[in-house]
């Protein structure tokens, strides 16, 4: 029953965001930057349950549940460095929403093809050195022999309790780490919904207030159902396996799915572009 539910999750993620991002290449009115980070938003929400669904269903499925040291070691280092350059590209769009409302005149200008390269070139440093971080500090620990890893995949809190020696270092790391990081985002996205709150208010038309609070209400459910599972996992003092695993599954696989439906259902531009997009395919397949 797991295995057909999250093969349905997982195929729905990828087709749905699949369809977004051929949205956004197909409509020359989309090729604008908040369409670039969101077109971004959508390759990674396909690459992260990537890194752990595969095998996850093959365990599911009845067949070989063991992985190697190294297959847990790398599948931990892309778990960690796509879901951190999530969340920075999460901060990004924010501040990108941010520039669009409080100086629509001067959008295009601060929001340089060369300003979003290097704004996302950023986000995946910050990604790699905090994944690097992680994954050096877990797999430096000696792991006594073949282990049952109480986990779907290979994350921090189900390894470190298989270590043969101390192992309150690697957690320490782990928790401040991955906690200082998710706050500074958040304050980061608080900081430019503050100002984006007070430059909405101030929008003397009722359609421009609306317009403009719908493009960013789509943006903050995706940064809840982002950095929730992440805070309730890492900042607990004494982590549950089960709850991890239960609130991992939400972050790797569920939260993904949602965000292709809230981007794609709740954004005028996309579904006018879907439509466009597709009697062309249909065309074409009877030409």
């Amino acid at each position: 029953m797991l295995f057909v539910i999250f093969s349905f999750i997982y195929i729905f993620t990828l087709l749905g965001n699949s369809l977004i991002l051929t949205a956004i290449i197909s409509s020359s009115a989309l090729h604008t930057p908040m369409y670039f980070f969101l077109g971004l938003l959508s390759v990674f929400d396909m690459l992260f349950p990537s890194v752990t669904c595969p095998k996850m269903l093959l365990y599911l499925s009845g067949q070989n549940s063991a992985i190697s040291y190294e297959g847990c070691a790398t599948q931990l280092f892309f778990y960690h460095f796509l879901g951190s350059t999530e969340g920075c590209l999460y901060s990004v769009m924010a501040y990108d929403r941010f520039v669009a409302i409080c100086h629509p005149l001067r959008y295009m200008l601060i929001m340089k093809p060369a300003v979003c390269v290097t704004l996302v070139t950023v986000a995946c440093l910050v990604g790699i050195l905090h994944a690097t971080t992680l994954t050096s500090f877990t797999f430096q620990l000696n792991y006594c022999g073949p282990s049952h890893v109480d986990h779907f995949f290979c994350d921090i809190p189900a390894l470190l309790p298989l270590a043969c020696n101390d192992s309150s270092l690697a957690q320490r790391v782990g928790s401040i780490n991955v906690g200082l990081l998710a706050l500074l985002l958040l304050f980061s996205v608080c900081v430019s919904y503050t100002h984006i709150g007070i430059a909405i208010l101030r929008i003397r038309s009722a359609e421009g207030r609306q317009k403009a609070f719908s493009t960013c209400s789509a943006h903050l459910t995706a940064i809840l159902c982002a950095y929730g599972p992440v805070i309730i996992i890492y900042l607990q003092r004494a982590p549950s396996p089960l709850l991890g695993a239960v609130v991992q599954i939400l972050n790797n696989i569920v939260s993904p799915m949602l965000n292709s439906l809230i981007y794609s259902l709740r954004n005028k531009e996309v579904k006018n572009s879907l439509k466009k997009v597709f009697p062309k395919f249909i065309l074409t397949v009877h030409a």
